[in-house]
């Protein structure tokens, strides 16, 4: 008589060993041929318009071999990437806004970037950032949700009046009045989501590679589902066949659904590559 079955079993862990002996394969372990260190420039405004970006000086430092911002981005084509929306998973559309990997017109929160410094050395590329001069205007923000919907209220995107994304409804609208109108008693409450912070003890990383000869790009980072961010990066990003990206996924430091997204990171360390002809 059989008594165990596939599913609700318990399985044996088989990839401790390479974890407690020091063998585990992340992002960081990988080291190709030739490769190059990336560092991004990040705005300390939380809105604020962009009137220059000066590059010289971070483009004649030691090391330096490529200084890009969301202009040069535009002038190759490449597009940005989105978040989910409730259209991607049935239901109404909304305001998708644009996300470039680089911004170019404003900034719209602190630590938006604007400019993506590429060294021989790690070193190099934080020195060359930290000559990146940006001349910004800034402008009125607001960071709580209740006072970013009142009316008056700094626009994140002109686009979307009230700063509102999408008005999402499921149900029956007048069932629903008809219920509360006609309770004997109806109590009413605000609940405030608090700020949750994902704290993987492996942060966010992206090595990326252009093979010239093949035409095609690999990511290695890690993530929570390659499939779904090869079909942004090929489809948004770089605008290419899903053929031509591969996304390769080692070992993962912990994810908590922060790595399950394509970030800007992404595609600029593949763009980059392409760029100067090395990883």
């Amino acid at each position: 008589m059989v008594t165990r079955y596939g599913i609700g079993q318990p399985i044996r862990r088989v990839e401790d060993k390479r974890f407690l002996t020091g063998r585990g394969t992340y992002v960081d372990d990988i080291q190709l041929p030739h490769m190059t260190y990336g560092m991004l420039v990040l705005s300390p405004h939380a809105h604020a318009r962009i009137r220059k970006i000066d590059t010289a000086a971070a483009k004649a430092a030691p090391g330096v071999l490529a200084v890009v911002t969301g202009a040069d981005l535009q002038a190759d084509g490449i597009g940005g990437i989105f978040g989910m929306l409730p259209e991607d998973v049935g239901g109404p559309k909304g305001f998708r806004a644009p996300r470039p990997l680089l911004a170019s017109d404003k900034v719209r929160h602190v630590g938006d970037r604007v400019a993506f410094v590429v060294a021989e050395t790690l070193e190099q590329a934080r020195d060359a950032a930290e000559l990146v001069e940006v001349d910004y205007r800034d402008e009125p923000a607001v960071a709580d949700i209740a006072e970013a919907t009142r009316p008056g209220a700094p626009r994140v995107w002109d686009e979307a009046p009230g700063n509102i994304v999408f008005d999402w409804s499921i149900g029956d609208e007048a069932a629903t009045e008809a219920a509360f109108r006609d309770a004997a008693h109806v109590t009413r409450v605000d609940l405030v989501n608090n700020r949750v912070v994902v704290a993987s003890m492996e942060p966010r990383n992206a090595l990326g590679a252009y093979d010239a000869g093949e035409d095609r790009y690999t990511l290695y980072t890690g993530s929570q589902g390659v499939h779904s961010m090869r079909g942004i990066l090929a489809g948004t990003t770089l605008q290419v066949p899903p053929e031509k990206v591969r996304v390769v996924t080692y070992d993962v430091g912990g994810g908590f659904g922060m790595k399950a997204y394509v970030y800007p990171e992404h595609g600029l360390v593949l763009w980059a590559s392409k760029r100067i002809g090395r990883p």
